[in-house]
């Protein structure tokens, strides 16, 4: 695929807000997965105490790599995750081309145990965090199915009809 003649790269807030929403909905499942599980726990043994301080911090250590498969399935499959695409921004290659999963999996992989990396894309003339140097990718505004641009800071989404 060749690249646009034009693209507008996603701005730090937009895909900084993206992450903090996909972080946030990764947190409340595995969160509520914990409860369920150590209250199945609970009804099945009397040792759910024990259980459930073991279990807490396994899942604190895990949430990365959550994130990570998360992260990893979305950019593979659509390009974006449910964040992003709230907020109207896709990864792509740096050619304007779909990611690959092994470019999605670098990508995910680094800014999930990584995110500090991200703040490159304050710098950067592209926008890129190092998770997207290292993957060779970048995150663009993407057009809504009826060919309207993404609501940007200079128009608010109220005034795109």
């Amino acid at each position: 695929m060749t690249a646009p003649a034009h693209r507008e790269y996603a701005g730090v807030v937009s895909r900084a807000v993206a992450y903090v929403l996909d972080a946030l909905l990764v947190t409340v499942a595995t969160g509520g997965a914990v409860v369920v599980v150590v209250l199945v726990g609970a009804a099945v043994s009397t040792t759910a105490g024990d259980f459930a301080q073991t279990l807490v911090p396994l899942t604190l250590a895990a949430l990365p790599a959550v994130l990570t498969l998360y992260d990893w399935c979305f950019w593979t499959l659509a390009g974006r995750t449910p964040g992003m695409a709230l907020l109207g921004v896709r990864v792509v290659t740096v050619d304007g081309g779909r990611v690959s999963w092994l470019a999605a999996l670098v990508r995910a992989v680094v800014l999930a145990y990584f995110p500090v990396g991200a703040l490159w894309a304050v710098v950067d003339r592209r926008g890129q965090g190092v998770h997207d140097k290292l993957a060779r990718t970048t995150v663009v505004r993407v057009q809504d199915v009826l060919g309207r641009n993404a609501p940007t800071a200079s128009a608010p989404f109220w005034t795109t009809a």
